[in-house]
């Protein structure tokens, strides 16, 4: 016998959000941060390094490097999916533009598949509402589509999510696939060949993205679940399970053949790195992580009985896996950031069963926290362009030496724009209006877009100048002559040597890693310039040694051979 729901949750209450606002705040939140910045360092501008190389096909496709060094993840579908991209669009193209059209798509592709995902997971018998006596309740489809809603809402108002899911590296296609492997684990009983082949793409693309052990390690969990659930929705559940366990098989015999299996455990015993991992849990899936304990607090009963309720099951055990994955790998915050579809599906389901003083809580704590942050981002911008109040302009001039703000017409009206949708926003949240299950989550939703979108408008010049290579690699190629025919670069970063190439005049079969080489000109870092030997920095000059802008210690050093 099932334990009883404690959804409480009447028809009125699941009408669905206009959907014209809802691709709206997608369309948003997804545009801004891939147009018009440049690439940052380093995962950016690494990946646009290996893209490049593999669309001119100067490197192999199976072990792309940029001058002998490999990239620091073993994820490929990334930079094929940049390469090709340089290669099927245009060449007249803006390449930076052109290598993030795919990541735009993944994160479009793991936003529909969030919507999805939890829209199958409330169809379960077990997440049902409870039924009226006399009728009224929320139709089955009616409350699956709102709560899918609301799992989006959850998913848009992680703070995590915002930069990593606008960065052209493994980790977007590996958020993108692993949330089609919990979109296939939870369409299984509705569409079970439309699930084979999510699941199919999903654990493959999971492996290609450098998350062998996590693509395993799900389909096993899916498989054991299917296996032993006594749901009646899902007939053959040994078939099903077996072939789960057929696609782990092959996804893992896929990583063995590119020698993707590598044991990266790092288990720290400083007691700082266990409480900055503790902040880290905090804020960065904030505010899901309170609802989805609150999930497995109200709905305890069916926690108890994992296997007949798949809508706690299947994110609880894709939740743990990034959990631990965080805590024993670095860097922790790519590994929490798979973890956020999960998080935000168990958020979802808080919501039908919140009293409306917590719901009123979260809407006045978001309402001040997101408010506060805009106007301290306008205050700011307004001090960079006129130079009232005086000190915010003053520590961005500390902060970014040598950055010159300009005054832009289309990047001020999309943030106008953004901040009297907000101011709208929260006009009808305090207005009377019907009682909908996803209303506690649209603030959080909205306010999130809105400082990720004038972050990414009114601040990104100044944010481009900080965070790109840029400003640094144009000192360097400044340095040296413009019809230099050879140039060493010996101790550089695949980023830094990425950069040099894209921002310098020179071609890319011009550099060379040794120093030796018969070259007039070396960059090179001074950490390694000091360690080598008298005789090999005897035939060198320093001509000059170029600070970062934004960051005096990062340091370039410029040499010339001695005639």
């Amino acid at each position: 016998m099932n334990p009883p729901s404690p959804a409480i949750v009447a028809q009125s209450a699941v009408r669905a959000l206009p959907r014209w606002t809802l691709w709206l705040l997608c369309a948003a939140y997804i545009l801004s941060g891939f147009i018009g910045r440049s690439p940052w360092r380093d995962t950016d501008m690494t990946a646009f390094g290996y893209m490049r190389a593999l669309a001119a096909g100067s490197t192999p496709w199976l072990h792309p490097s940029i001058l002998g060094q490999a990239p620091s993840t073993e994820g490929l579908l990334p930079y094929w999916l940049g390469a090709w991209a340089l290669q099927i669009f245009p060449a007249s193209w803006d390449p930076e533009w052109v290598v993030r059209l795919p990541f735009v798509a993944l994160l479009t592709l793991t936003l529909t598949a969030m919507w999805w995902t939890v829209y199958y997971l409330a169809r379960t018998p077990g997440a049902q509402p409870v039924a009226f006596a006399f009728g009224g309740e929320a139709r089955p489809q009616d409350y699956a589509r709102a709560m899918a809603d609301a799992g989006l809402l959850a998913l848009l108002a992680c703070l995590g999510l915002a930069q990593l899911s606008h960065e052209t590296s493994s980790y977007l296609a590996q958020l993108c696939t692993a949330t089609l492997t919990l979109l296939a684990a939870a369409a299984m009983p509705y569409h079970a060949r439309w699930a084979i082949a999510l699941a199919s793409a999903g654990m493959l693309g999971l492996v290609l993205s450098g998350a062998p052990s996590l693509a395993a390690l799900m389909g096993l969990g899916v498989a054991v679940f299917t296996w032993r659930s006594r749901s009646t929705e899902l007939p053959h559940q040994s078939t099903w399970a077996a072939w789960w366990l057929c696609a782990v098989a092959f996804s893992s015999f896929v990583a063995w053949k590119l020698q993707m299996w590598e044991w990266r455990i790092v288990v720290s015993e400083e007691p700082r790195e266990w409480r900055n991992l503790v902040r880290l849990l905090i804020w960065f899936s904030w505010p899901a992580w309170p609802l989805a304990l609150w999930t497995l607090w109200r709905w305890r009963r069916q926690v108890w009985d994992l296997l007949r309720h798949p809508h706690l099951s299947l994110p609880l055990w894709w939740w743990l896996l990034t959990l631990s994955s965080a805590a024993l790998t670095h860097p922790a915050d790519r590994a929490l950031l798979l973890g956020l579809p999960a998080i935000s599906a168990l958020a979802a389901f808080a919501l039908p069963t919140l009293k409306r003083s917590i719901g009123a809580l979260i809407d006045w704590f978001t309402l001040i926290f997101f408010t506060v942050f805009a106007i301290a981002i306008w205050v700011i911008w307004t001090s960079m362009m006129t130079g009232v109040p005086a000190k915010p302009a003053a520590n961005v001039a500390r902060l970014a030496p040598g950055f010159t703000p300009s005054f832009s017409w289309w990047p001020f009206a999309v943030a106008l724009f953004a901040t009297v949708s907000w101011l709208l926003l929260v006009a009808w949240r305090t207005r009377r209006h019907r009682a909908a299950i996803w209303k506690s989550l649209v603030l959080p939703a909205g306010g999130a877009t809105l400082v990720w979108v004038l972050l990414m408008t009114l601040w990104l010049p100044a944010l481009d100048y900080g965070r790109s290579y840029a400003p640094h690699m144009r000192l360097v190629v400044n340095t040296i002559p413009a019809d230099t025919a050879c140039v060493n670069v010996a101790g550089l970063s695949s980023g830094q040597v990425a950069a040099l190439h894209y921002y310098g005049p020179w071609k890319q079969q011009l550099f060379r890693v040794d120093h030796a080489q018969q070259c007039d000109w070396t960059v090179t870092v001074p950490r390694y310039w000091a360690a080598l030997s008298n005789t090999a920095t005897a035939p060198w000059q320093a001509v000059a040694t170029h600070a970062r802008p934004t960051e005096q210690d990062d340091l370039l050093l410029v040499l010339q051979r001695r005639r």
